[in-house]
Parts: C-alpha cells; sequence; structure tokens
C-alpha cells in the first residue's frame, strides 16, 4: 500500500471528480462532494495549505477509494 500524498485541496478536489463526484454546495472553506452510488466526502478548502495526510486518509477510506486509485487520478 503506497503511503497517503500530501496534495492541495484543489487537486484532491479535481482526482475526485474523475469518480464520479461533484461539488455539490460549498460553504465557508469547506465543499460538500457526491458521486452517485458512493459515500458523501467533505474537503476542507483552505487556500494555501495542502490537505492533512489524515484528512486525506479519512476522504479516501469514506470514498472507498484506495491510495493507487488516487494517485493514478491525480496523474502519478
Amino acid at each position: 500500500m503506497s503511503k497517503v500524498p500530501v496534495v492541495s485541496p484543489d487537486d484532491c478536489v479535481a482526482a475526485l471528480s474523475r469518480f464520479g463526484y461533484a461539488v455539490v454546495r460549498q460553504k465557508g472553506s469547506h465543499a460538500r462532494m457526491r458521486a452517485i452510488g458512493r459515500n458523501p466526502v467533505t474537503v476542507p478548502i483552505h487556500k494555501g495549505k495542502p490537505l492533512k495526510r489524515g484528512t486525506l486518509a479519512s476522504i479516501l477510506r469514506t470514498a472507498e477509494i484506495s491510495v493507487e486509485e488516487f494517485l493514478s487520478a491525480l496523474g502519478r
């Protein structure tokens, strides 16, 4: 299993969109994303700060996406 990467919130949203997720609403600094047949996830959008590894791991666990699949969607 690969190590969870450090990515920007924008990169995370872009990668999740490749799995069918779309931003359905944003309140303050948090974007709520949904996809048909998958659990909804919330991505913190704090400008200038990358997502913490634990936060990204939680998002991936909720979305049932492996680290390898996520890295592939990022193009890494």
